[in-house]
């Protein structure tokens, strides 16, 4: 057998007095000093004569061997200790979720029962209505309110409100939301979702304040919903008028320049047209053969009445004087087509001479034609007037110019009601209803300004995608100017009523809109749990820091507005990685 050099040992020697056996101590020789005769050693013992000598039995294992297994026994305890230990962490590790025992779990049973806290919902243990339902019994369940998406509805079932004292819903109230969820689309809650079931629950007042929650109240408040979109004035077309004259002809004269306000029947211009002048001659050509005819006519009715003239004569000069009738009739209205209306009677009464003057002054006051006279008007004059109040927006001639009926020279605006154009975007159309009031800031301007929706467009820009609409706004003191771009705001609904909280306490866990609503018994103890129950609601309209509430609270229910998201991350813990929490 080979040994190793651990268990090499030297060769012993035995002096003469061990030889002989007559002393029961070993002690080795003494070194012989060098050139010394060595004396002559006994002849070798065996093995086994050692053995017998030593008086143990010949089947013993001999010592060298019983030493290398101890030697090696020693070398692998510490391996061995690793190993034993290594294995009962695991067995410990896999009985035990790999926790490792509290303080007080190891202080003995005392301190044990004192440990008493809920890892899952961070309550005290003794305290948890989540692993204790009796503490807290759940109310009962009306499950999913068609009418108006959230289960356990309060406007249906108003005893699941978390109030003191019973409340009443009203039919304004369901009415109000019945409103609301037609007026535009909401966002909508799953019905399979079950967190509504959920409650949150807390240590204490002071837990839950130091975690950051603050509560508020759901109020009654005024909302209004509005469509905002971009919006531009321009003028009422119905009250703007473009000016031309009625003949072609030279400008004789202006009156009034742009940003000038007129009257309706206020001069604008003249205009001298020859065809005036003609027209003028057949009035008073058709007013002195109409005089003759009639004086013809008179003479030979009182003939034929003496038996002297025929009354075939007599026909025909009631002929001649209806044709001259007809024909003064028809250049009166030539005239008055022209905007220079003539009284045929008191035409008639005038002497030849004012006759003459009074053709010619057609068209214009008395005290406009004493303004012409130091000008010498001639009787070719047309008078271009404005066709009613307003304002001139445009001028587009001077005196001395040639015009002509197609030309337009001056436009005239009422701009006491201006034309708002709204571009409404096309999947946001269909909530408008002819006479939505409308709102409308100018840019730079601080006010509001308010119209009517007066007409929708049937057809949408097939580039931009916008439906256009109008909104007639009154601008009495003429604030709002042609041109100008703004924001404006189609009011859908106004409710004095609606129930609204804090924007922040709403929170979207997945799949539902939720409020953590506190339980009516918050206070009753000290020892009462701190719960807050899951509530599904409908969202409306947001109105800055307040978010309206269509359908799911009731006014003073106390919900967790500030923190609240401490709330949903409580809730939705335990379902990481798993999807809608509540729909498993």
């Amino acid at each position: 057998m080979s040994r190793g050099i651990a268990d090499f040992r030297p060769p012993q020697v035995f002096g003469p007095a061990q030889a002989a056996g007559s002393s029961g101590e070993q002690r080795p020789a003494s070194s012989v000093a060098p050139g010394a005769e060595i004396p002559k050693a006994k002849e070798r013992v065996s093995d086994q004569e050692r053995i017998e000598a030593a008086g143990r039995p010949a089947d013993a294992p001999p010592a060298g061997r019983l030493r290398r297994w101890t030697s090696h026994a020693v070398r692998s305890l510490p391996s061995a200790l690793v190993l034993a230990i290594l294995g009962a962490l695991g067995v410990y590790g896999h009985y035990s979720g790999w926790t490792l025992p509290k303080l007080s779990a190891l202080a003995g049973a005392a301190e044990r029962a004192e440990d008493d806290w809920c890892e899952e919902h961070s309550v005290p243990e003794s305290r948890c209505v989540e692993c204790h339902p009796q503490l807290l019994p759940p109310e009962e369940d009306f499950g999913w309110c068609k009418a108006h998406g959230i289960p356990n509805c309060p406007l249906e079932h108003p005893e699941v409100a978390q109030l003191k004292t019973p409340v009443k819903m009203t039919e304004a109230d369901r009415q109000r939301a019945a409103r609301a969820l037609a007026i535009a689309p909401r966002p909508e809650n799953n019905p399979i979702c079950k967190n509504y079931r959920r409650r949150v629950q807390f240590a204490s007042p002071e837990a839950m304040r130091k975690a950051g929650v603050d509560v508020a109240v759901a109020e009654r408040h005024p909302i209004v919903e509005s469509l905002s979109v971009h919006a531009e004035v321009r003028y009422d077309q119905t009250r703007l008028a473009s000016v031309a004259s009625r003949l072609a002809g030279t400008v004789w004269r202006v009156e009034k320049n742009v940003g000038d306000a007129v009257a309706a029947g206020q001069l604008l211009a003249v205009v001298d047209a020859p065809e005036v002048g003609r027209a003028k001659a057949e009035l008073l050509q058709a007013l002195a053969q109409t005089e003759l005819a009639r004086h013809a006519l008179e003479r030979i009715r009182r003939l034929a009445a003496q038996g002297i003239t025929p009354g075939r004569q007599l026909q025909t000069a009631q002929a001649e004087s209806l044709q001259a009738r007809a024909r003064l009739l028809s250049a009166q209205q030539t005239l008055a087509n022209l905007g220079l209306p003539a009284s045929l009677e008191a035409l008639e009464v005038l002497s030849e001479p004012e006759r003459l003057e009074r053709v010619a002054r057609l068209g214009f006051a008395d005290a406009e034609w004493q303004r012409f006279a130091p000008a010498r008007p001639p009787a070719t004059l047309l008078p271009l007037r404005s066709p009613g109040d307003g304002v001139i927006v445009a001028r587009q001639v001077v005196a001395g110019e040639l015009v002509d009926t197609s030309r337009v020279l001056f436009q005239v605006a009422d701009i006491r009601r201006m034309w708002l154009m709204l571009n409404v975007p096309i999947e946001e159309a269909p909530q408008l209803v002819l006479g939505q009031r409308v709102r409308y800031r100018p840019e730079g301007f601080a006010g509001w300004l308010e119209g009517s929706l007066a007409w929708i467009s049937t057809t949408a820009d097939p580039q931009t995608r916008m439906v256009l609409a109008r909104a007639e706004l009154p601008n009495p003191e003429g604030r709002v100017r042609n041109g100008t771009f703004g924001k404006a705001e189609i009011i859908l609904r106004e409710e004095a009523e609606a129930v609204v909280v804090p924007g922040q306490a709403i929170q979207w866990e997945g799949c539902c809109h939720v409020v953590f609503v506190r339980d009516r018994g918050f206070f009753d103890a000290p020892e009462a749990p701190k719960v807050f129950h899951v509530r599904p609601v409908r969202v409306g309209v947001r109105n800055g820091p307040l978010a309206e509430v269509v359908a799911g609270l009731l006014p003073g229910e106390v919900v967790a507005a500030q923190g609240s998201e401490v709330l949903r991350g409580e809730l939705l813990k335990n379902a990481l990685g798993e999807g809608c929490a509540g729909c498993q």
